[in-house]
């Protein structure tokens, strides 16, 4: 497991970092030497925030939590991450389908005399064809409403979402 590990607004901690890796390493047998981890420890007033992703099989599982400090945060994670591996386990079918990659942007929007909205977060992906079901699949792992791909059998750019119902809707833009 290829693990990075980064420190925001907080001074970077070795007993955090061999902590994380040594409770990632129980996924050693789950996970093959190329996956990859990144874990982004950030110090917030109510304790130390964690993002942990997981990039493997090219699909990507994600989990952030607040802890009251680094450790505390690890264990949040990695609670959040047994479940997530789990709902994968047991849904693997999946084939194919490539995982999010994001960055941070801060960019204004004018709402003409309304409160100045930003676009806080930035996020770019590849897309590469799957199915629809496949599409909703990825995005219970990632935990969104909501996940853009390219349907394999029209080519089309599509959208799934998670209805009010639990049930779930797909858009097909026209050009």
């Amino acid at each position: 497991m290829l693990v990075n590990i980064y420190f925001k607004n907080m001074r970077s901690s070795e007993k955090l970092k061999s902590s994380l890796e040594n409770k990632l390493q129980k996924y050693d047998k789950f996970l093959d030497s190329e996956t990859k981890v990144s874990a982004t420890f950030k110090m917030v007033k109510v304790g130390v925030t964690l993002d942990l992703v997981i990039y493997f099989n090219k699909n990507l599982i994600k989990a952030e939590e607040t802890g009251i400090d680094g450790s505390n945060a690890i264990d949040l994670v990695l609670d959040k991450i047994d479940l997530q591996l789990k709902k994968y386990k047991s849904k693997l079918q999946i084939k194919g389908t490539e995982s999010i990659r994001y960055d941070s942007g801060n960019q204004t929007i004018d709402t003409d005399g309304e409160e100045e909205k930003q676009i806080v977060k930035v996020k770019h992906f590849a897309l590469k064809p799957m199915s629809p079901s496949e599409a909703s699949l990825q995005m219970e792992l990632v935990g969104h409403n909501f996940f853009v791909f390219l349907n394999d059998e029209t080519e089309d750019v599509n959208v799934i979402y998670r209805r009010k119902d639990g049930n779930y809707g797909l858009i097909e833009p026209e050009l």
